[in-house]
């Protein structure tokens, strides 16, 4: 019985994490290229009380199954899922978006680099392409101030028409892949950072070699469901309350057992 009361303790603070999870997705449900997570879990050990194919008599005979009690569960993992969200047409020309496999490189202040599917972007006072913190989009293009209709091909070439109708080409976006993009690490703002589980990353123009093109104009918002993320909760809940009650049947059990011995 004592076993039963930490098993089911182990499945609450397994939901607990869950629930975590999906809150998280749900309030992140209008974020800009965000990626909802997923939470996985595993079985712990096993108490092995007689083993399968052991002997169950003196006759010989042996037992098919045997006895295994588990001990509960744990958190294996929090995924984050990569498939794409949906694009939201705003006209504003560097609103971008990465249609297919990529992510936007991004400049931190202390030089690193970080990656990012989020492509709500502006120019600074400098008329450098920048972040909505102010971080640099790498490889670092400038808009001249008499730069006008800014285009951005789906190759990621940005173009800008100066006086006289002149269109000056300003410089390439290359976007990033990764060999393992579940294994990145988040660091808040939309940004992820690379990983020994990531891999490297792997620098290209879009369009090229497996990665995704340029779409102008637009943003990739989040990819949570509301609807399937409402479900996990409810069915997260219930596992939880569940649990919770098996507790109790344990400890009434303890209980009846104290009084028998009176």
């Amino acid at each position: 019985m004592m076993r039963s009361l930490w098993t089911a303790a182990t499945g609450m603070a397994a939901q607990s994490l869950n629930v975590d999870v999906i809150s998280n997705n749900i309030s992140n449900v209008n974020t800009t290229g965000f990626k909802r997570g997923r939470a996985n879990f595993q079985d712990l050990m096993y108490q092995q009380v007689k083993a399968p194919g052991s002997e169950a008599s003196s006759a010989g005979t042996q037992l098919p199954t045997g006895i295994q009690v588990g001990l509960g569960v744990r958190a294996a993992s929090v995924d984050s899922i990569f498939s794409e969200g949906s694009f939201q047409q705003t006209d504003n020309p560097l609103d971008l978006t990465i249609q297919g496999r990529g992510f936007f490189q991004i400049q931190l202040p202390n030089g690193d680099t970080a990656y990012c599917r989020d492509g709500k972007f502006s120019t600074d006072s400098t008329g450098q392409i920048v972040t909505q913190n102010g971080d640099i989009v790498l490889p670092g293009i400038t808009v001249p101030a008499d730069g006008q209709a800014i285009q951005v091909a789906q190759d990621g070439t940005v173009s800008v028409v100066q006086p006289g109708g002149v269109q000056t080409i300003l410089g390439q976006i290359q976007i990033a892949d990764f060999i393992n993009p579940a294994g990145l690490t988040h660091l808040g703002s939309n940004l992820y950072q690379t990983s020994n589980a990531s891999g490297q990353a792997v620098i290209g123009n879009p369009t090229e070699n497996g990665l995704g093109s340029i779409g102008q104009g637009m943003l990739e918002m989040s990819n949570v469901s509301m609807v399937e993320e409402m479900v996990n909760l409810i069915a997260g809940q219930r596992a939880y309350e569940m649990n919770s009650k098996a507790i109790q049947a344990a400890d009434e059990m303890l209980q009846t057992a104290n009084n028998v011995r009176r």
